[in-house]
């Protein structure tokens, strides 16, 4: 993984800790998650800026499709995991965007898989 990703990743571990203390406590998200949520969504702008220029740089047996695609799913993840909370008052807002800070390092590691297949 690129350290990029493994960055990302940290943070989201630390985000998705954040977020269970946050449903223990049956509360809202507050700002320490939400800026965590901020740095990966950066982050995550970055990734696809990266990617794209990777892929038209040299994507001899890349599927671009499905790349691109992993690129644009991961950025747009949070955004709606974020609306989802904030519109559900309850733990299972705040669930629902655990469940979305977790699944961002999965798909890092899918486009990890998806990029290393073609080198």
């Amino acid at each position: 993984m690129d350290l990029l990703q493994i960055i990302l990743s940290g943070i989201c571990g630390l985000a998705a800790l954040s977020l269970v203390v946050e449903i223990v406590r049956d509360r809202q998200p507050g700002n320490v998650s939400f800026f965590a949520l901020v740095a990966i969504e950066l982050g995550l702008l970055v990734q696809l800026v990266w990617g794209i220029v990777r892929v038209v740089d040299d994507h001899r047996g890349v599927d671009v499709g499905t790349y691109v695609g992993y690129l644009l799913g991961a950025l747009v993840l949070l955004p709606v995991g974020y609306l989802w909370s904030v519109s559900e008052k309850n733990r299972g807002g705040t669930g629902v965007l655990l469940v979305a800070v977790v699944v961002v390092p999965v798909l890092l590691l899918r486009l990890h898989g998806i990029w290393s297949a073609h080198v």
